[in-house]
């Protein structure tokens, strides 16, 4: 199922009365395609819950309209739209077992959509098959772990066999290594359904893993829109690249001089067509080359062995960060004991933007 959003805004009151509106939903237009798992991602405080509850029908918005395929469903009351929802806490019934819980939504169908006990049961263990909880069906939410709960509230959300399946946070409560599990399996299901999937969260990390297309937020407004590794290699502006990125972006003060990037007195980037001004710079910890003559130097404080990999985290006065990390392959070598390290730069991996709009300065890459 298609799902437009056509200039979508949403106001709150402000509390004191006297202050304007809060606007937590400001002009969003987006067209999802069918079939697709999209992410919405942001800090707290975005919009990108507000935006699930609007298209849900838990919220009306102020003004703007929303599709569900050629159905405007804009003031369609939430048990019409054809849903289904996951929350953050699960929302079991604790007295009901986990088959009278994925069973619970079929039992308030009404007229036609009545289905007899024997097709309830049916579908509800085929849902149950499905996320892999068939052999837990009689017993109640207080005897499963947080991850198999989360499979109990997909199965009541996908039984009804909805138009849009809609995520707000699912995996906040579970722990590192279940968060890993579920949100795979989510992804695994939104595959086999084929449900238009709308999954909210602030963990860049989840929404990059999963998602088909993602959408950054910040303070009501869409930022950028698209696949998730197209975001993370060209953001619009120095928010999207300091939200995505783990460990985040390196930020640094410099300017440009004669089409050559400078970071402190060291020409350490060439970057052609860009007048001369100052800059933020965003570098990647990816795009650090280990390089005993490299232009770029860096008081080095410790050096972090990760496995395949290891972590340089240094320090240098034009940085905004409390401290630079450098990721380098396990191969490259650093001399623990030295004061200073040097580096080459990754053009691909340098990201500038303007000091004061703070919008992405392209370049182009050789």
């Amino acid at each position: 199922m298609k799902v437009v959003l056509e200039h979508l805004t949403k106001r709150f009151p402000n509390r004191n009365k006297k202050g304007d509106d809060v606007i937590a939903v400001n002009d969003f237009t987006f067209e999802i395609p069918d079939g697709k798992l999209i992410g919405l991602l942001g800090p707290s405080g975005c919009g990108k819950s507000t935006t699930l509850n609007l298209i849900s029908g838990l919220e009306t918005p102020t003004s703007g309209k929303i599709f569900f395929g050629d159905d405007d469903v804009t003031r369609l009351p939430p048990e019409n739209r054809g849903v289904g929802l996951v929350f953050q806490n699960y929302a079991l019934y604790p007295h009901l077992t986990v088959l009278e819980n994925i069973q619970f939504p079929l039992k308030n169908l009404r007229g036609d959509k009545k289905l007899s006990k024997q097709k309830m049961l049916e579908v509800a263990m085929t849902v149950a098959k499905l996320v892999q909880i068939d052999g837990l069906l009689e017993r109640k939410p207080s005897e499963l772990s947080g991850g198999q709960q989360q499979r109990v509230a997909i199965a009541r959300a996908l039984v009804k066999l909805p138009r849009v399946l809609l995520m707000d946070e699912p995996l906040s409560n579970l722990d590192a290594r279940l968060r890993l599990q579920t949100r795979e399996e989510i992804r695994r299901i939104q595959q086999k359904t084929g449900i238009t999937t709308i999954f909210v969260t602030h963990d860049q990390d989840e929404a990059m893993s999963i998602s088909d297309m993602i959408v950054v937020m910040k303070d009501g407004v869409v930022q950028q829109i698209g696949q998730p590794q197209d975001v993370y290699d060209s953001p619009v502006n120095l928010f999207v690249a300091t939200f995505l990125g783990t460990p985040p972006i390196n930020v640094f003060d410099g300017k440009v001089n004669n089409e050559q990037l400078y970071i402190g007195d060291a020409a350490v980037c060439a970057v052609p067509g860009v007048k001369d001004q100052p800059v933020i710079i965003g570098i990647r910890p990816e795009g650090f080359n280990l390089d005993v003559q490299g232009s770029f130097e860096v008081y080095l404080h410790r050096v972090e062995v990760m496995g395949r990999d290891t972590s340089v985290v240094s320090a240098h006065p034009a940085c905004r960060n409390e401290v630079i990390r450098s990721i380098i392959p396990a191969k490259n070598k650093v001399d623990k004991t030295a004061k200073t390290v040097r580096f080459t730069l990754s053009p691909e991996k340098v990201f500038l933007f303007d000091a004061e709009t703070e919008q992405r300065i392209p370049f182009p890459v050789e």
